[in-house]
């Protein structure tokens, strides 16, 4: 348990008073981080922590929503489902059995940029699992009856998170409207009619290009020997072949010359407000210092937006904020749930004021401490288990370049000012740079003629 007492006295020190000014504590066994490219391309970061008899491995492919093109969007999400079905040497439903009999657990998630598939088994298993992953990594198979079964299932999942969901239609209009080049404009989940229309062909064709040994990364931590663990990797997935690398997305957003709008009518019970700005890419440092910006700004009942537009004028009923930042400049945002019958254009006033005050004075020094130490703690918590590292480890391997950068980041959060926090201000919330999009709850009169919720 040495390590987790070295990680706390690591958080201990990053949220002490003056912490800012104090040499950022070490990662513990940081040291003892082994990677190896293998010669087919693919790369093994392997991080041991003994501190349970546990693995947590993470397979990282370089495809998201940010690879595709009209008429095939949502596929690489469609992937996160199909690949836990059968392959050329197992039947389906085996992946799960075999995993689940080892003692194990998986998950995957989607996003613009990368597509994550995550493990969790005791040591014992790494044999195992590193057989199933090699597997589904090249011998997936397209049985119609299950592509059509999973298609299925991700329809009804658009459904669910967008189609029927008011803050859900608004976020992806937002994301549609706030790009109009770069393919961040895509909803991971893909659009309605490229759900339907998928051809067995467009998938064997996206799963040859982007599931392959060169276009992934594996991140490999827990109770293991380096060593034993390159052994595996020898064994099961050195076979494997490269594939051509996938084209690269060169298409850059240009700059936004004036604040778009739009507004969604729907049967809604409260307006939303949501506003977004294009921002930094992942691996910049204006990234960091947003981050730090829109918690002051946005996060917790001790922020400008809940203070101000909650607590005091009653011009929302819960307010928010975050930051997208993927491989490509992403986007800032926040948003505002507003009382029924309320006022969106004053709740638009409130936040406007709010950025306008954090722009010309920047923020308090209490708000300042606060935030960075949040920031701070949130990164020496992600550190405590081996899920965490696994992720923290993928996030700076693939998003930053190099997943040593992991151990720079507490510094660049204690380094972050309060004359960094009001240029960002001032220079990216910015309303010629913003997406303002509003939903506004239909008349009464209408819902009841087209037979909605009043």
């Amino acid at each position: 348990m040495l390590r987790r007492r070295l990680l706390a006295v690591g958080l201990a020190l990053a949220i002490a008073a003056g912490a800012a000014q104090a040499a950022p504590a070490p990662v513990a066994g940081a040291d003892q981080i082994v990677a190896r490219t293998l010669p087919n391309g693919l790369k093994v970061v392997v991080w041991p922590d003994r501190d349970i008899p546990n693995v947590a491995m993470y397979i990282w492919y370089r495809v998201g929503s940010r690879n595709e093109r009209p008429g095939i969007t949502g596929i690489a999400h469609y992937f996160e489902h199909m690949m836990f079905n059968g392959t050329r040497t197992r039947a389906q439903g085996e992946f799960d059995r075999v995993m689940e009999a080892s003692g194990g657990s998986n998950n995957a998630y989607t996003s613009a940029d990368v597509t994550v598939y995550q493990n969790w088994f005791p040591a014992s298993a790494m044999p195992v699992i590193f057989e199933l992953e090699a597997d589904r990594m090249r011998n997936l198979q397209f049985d119609p009856k299950v592509v059509e079964s999973e298609r299925g299932v991700v329809q009804s999942e658009r459904r669910t998170r967008v189609d029927d969901d008011n803050l859900g239609t608004l976020l992806e209009q937002m994301q549609a409207t706030a790009y109009v080049a770069h393919p961040y404009q895509i909803p991971t989940i893909g659009w309605p009619s490229d759900i339907e229309n998928w051809k067995v062909e467009d998938l064997q064709a996206f799963y040859g290009q982007y599931y392959a040994p060169n276009n992934a990364v594996m991140f490999v931590v827990g109770a293991v020997e380096p060593d034993a663990v390159f052994a595996l990797a020898d064994r099961y997935l050195a076979p494997l072949q490269a594939q051509p690398a996938p084209p690269p997305v060169t298409t850059k957003e240009p700059p936004q010359l004036g604040e778009r709008r739009f507004k969604v009518i729907r049967d809604a019970q409260t307006p939303l407000l949501a506003m977004a700005w294009h921002a930094a890419a992942a691996p910049e440092r204006e990234s960091r210092v947003m981050e730090v910006l829109l918690a002051i700004l946005g996060a917790g009942d001790s922020s400008r937006l809940h203070q101000r537009l909650v607590e005091r004028e009653q011009a929302a009923v819960q307010v928010g904020s975050q930051l997208d930042a993927g491989i490509d400049p992403g986007l800032a945002w926040a948003f505002a749930i507003v009382p029924p019958g309320g006022d969106v254009t004053k709740t638009e006033r409130l936040i406007d004021e709010e950025i306008a005050r954090l722009a010309k004075d920047g923020p308090t020094a209490a708000e300042l401490a606060k935030a960075r130490n949040q920031a701070l703690a949130g990164f020496w918590r992600g550190l405590e288990t081996i899920d965490g590292k696994a992720q923290a480890l993928g996030t700076y391997e693939v998003f930053h370049g190099d997943y040593r950068k992991l151990f720079d980041a507490a510094a660049i959060y204690e380094g972050i000012t309060a004359d960094d926090v009001r240029n960002a201000a001032a220079t990216v919330l910015r309303a010629e740079n913003r997406t303002v999009g509003i939903l506004e709850p239909r008349p009464a009169a209408d819902a009841a003629s087209t037979g909605g919720a009043p």
